[in-house]
């Protein structure tokens, strides 16, 4: 398995925890899209709830802006900021000035130039082998490439391309792919689709993939959405806006109700001699101490065990995040 315990900090692991990189990327929940040819929003992003900041000079940026988009990005991280970015796909004629630029932002314990802040990390876009990966890896020594597979050829490897070398985790990038395969935007219509997602990351032992964005919602929507992330047992999602990332990251962390479970279950375990009783009772202690270490993880208290009557019946013994 490739990766660690969850609630392991990303400081222990070399990484920088900052604005822009809040949250161990393993486990980050909100990855928020920054049009990189705006650069006014690049703080205001920063400042946002987002657990990782994507500067976007891929999709959102027209074919005559990259250039200006791309040295914008640089500046700002060689400006002691954190940040990801999103690069043009390997076949594209900007991948090469992408990760030629972003390797004079690399920050100092990868052995680049940036004292403070630099680049955190890359999202690959269109990937569909495994060599469009682990060539920007090679490329950018020690920097995390999320793979954003996009297209049916790309689902198609998606069990090669979560096993590549250069692979840190999946996401799945919606809007592409629908306009690529014709299928629908409802939960049905891309459940085959989500499904070869988490099962690909659980079986190269990847953190959970990250679903796409939901285009233009918050609130209830928002949530529905972000329900169905979970559903599908992904445990990240793409954002479009700042205002998406405080529901998003609301939605893919433990509910009170889990985290009451895991509380009692616990406290009932330890009261009982803390020895294993039957074939229930270790997964239900794993997943008990998942929870903990998730909610530890993003900062989230149970300020009270919810009323036993009216919440929520736990989640199953066979539920895993």
């Amino acid at each position: 398995m490739r990766s660690p315990a969850p609630g392991s900090s990303a400081e222990s692991r070399g990484l920088e925890a900052a604005p822009g990189q809040r949250i161990d990327p393993e486990l980050a929940r909100s990855w928020l899209l920054v049009n990189a040819a705006q650069p006014e929003r690049f703080q205001p992003a920063e400042d946002s709830a987002a657990d990782i900041v994507i500067l976007d000079v891929e999709d959102s940026v027209a074919p005559q802006d990259k250039a200006r988009a791309l040295q914008d990005t640089v500046e700002w991280l060689r400006s002691g900021h954190t940040a990801w970015v999103r690069l043009n796909g390997y076949g594209s004629k900007w991948w090469e000035d992408d990760v030629d630029a972003l390797a004079s932002a690399l920050p100092a314990h990868l052995g680049g130039p940036v004292a403070e802040g630099g680049l955190a990390g890359v999202m690959l876009a269109m990937v569909e082998s495994t060599d469009h990966v682990n060539e920007t890896a090679r490329r950018l020594p020690g920097v995390p490439v999320v793979a954003l597979v996009e297209t049916a050829r790309g689902l198609q490897r998606i069990d090669s391309i979560a096993a590549a070398k250069g692979t840190f985790r999946l996401a799945f990038g919606i809007g592409d792919f629908r306009r690529d395969t014709g299928l629908g935007e409802s939960p049905m219509a891309l459940a085959y689709t989500r499904s070869q997602f988490t099962i690909a990351a659980k079986a190269t032992g990847l953190p959970g993939a990250i679903d796409g964005p939901t285009v233009g919602s918050t609130g209830a929507k928002l949530a529905e959405a972000t329900a169905v992330t979970t559903e599908f047992g992904m445990t990240g999602k793409l954002c479009l806006a700042p205002e998406q990332c405080a529901a998003v990251n609301e939605g893919l962390s433990p509910s009170p109700e889990e985290l009451a479970w895991a509380q009692e279950f616990l406290e009932e375990f330890a009261a009982a001699g803390g020895q294993i009783r039957n074939g229930s009772d270790l997964p239900r202690k794993a997943r008990a101490e998942k929870i903990q270490a998730l909610a530890a993880a993003f900062g989230v208290q149970l300020a009270h065990i919810p009323d036993q009557e009216n919440r929520a019946a736990a989640p199953s013994d066979t539920y895993h995040y």
